[in-house]
């Protein structure tokens, strides 16, 4: 089993986002699980979202306290290293939304592979909003492999409302172009 944990502010769509990454696994035969942990339920408070896919039924609804990679939607956030990789397993990976290049942060070392990618940039130009959750899966898309581009534009045609399509879609593939992978 993989598990994620997605850190985030209300509004930025990390709930959303889960909710797109779990069906495009079941679109490619797999099993996805997405689960928000909520603070204080309003814009721009924190947000963790605990995503798992595997290959079987996934029978556990639970936090994530060791996940094996992060993605990250908000770029202060990413900065938090304390916050946003706490126990993240030696080896893992992380997709951070940033104007920074891969290695300059600090929790780098411990990864196996880390990926960035301007997605508030790449959302204002898209969707015209910083609301950064397709933007991110493009980059976490092509960061790991997991998804593919194609399941994720049929689940955002699924999920969102039809006028959303175009500009989604747009971000996703934007984001999927523009991200840095550094290997460690």
């Amino acid at each position: 089993m993989m598990e994620i944990r997605i850190h985030g502010r209300g509004g930025q769509g990390a709930v959303t986002s889960s909710k797109l990454a779990g069906l495009a696994a079941s679109i490619e035969g797999k099993y996805g699980q997405g689960l928000p942990f909520y603070g204080f339920e309003r814009r721009g408070a924190p947000v963790e979202v605990y995503l798992r896919f595997d290959e079987k039924p996934i029978l556990i609804s639970s936090r994530i306290y060791e996940p094996d990679g992060i993605i990250v939607l908000d770029p202060i956030l990413a900065e938090l290293g304390n916050v946003v990789a706490r126990g993240l397993k030696e080896g893992g990976f992380a997709v951070l939304n940033t104007l920074k290049d891969p290695e300059e942060f600090e929790y780098a070392g411990k990864l196996s592979k880390i990926a960035t990618v301007d997605a508030t940039g790449v959302a204002l130009k898209t969707l015209r909003a910083p609301i950064t959750n397709t933007a991110i899966l493009g980059a976490f898309a092509k960061a790991t492999g997991m998804l593919k581009l194609s399941s994720l534009e049929e689940a955002i045609k699924r999920i969102l409302r039809e006028r959303f399509h175009k500009p989604n879609i747009e971000a996703l593939r934007m984001a999927y172009d523009e991200t840095q992978i550094k290997e460690m």
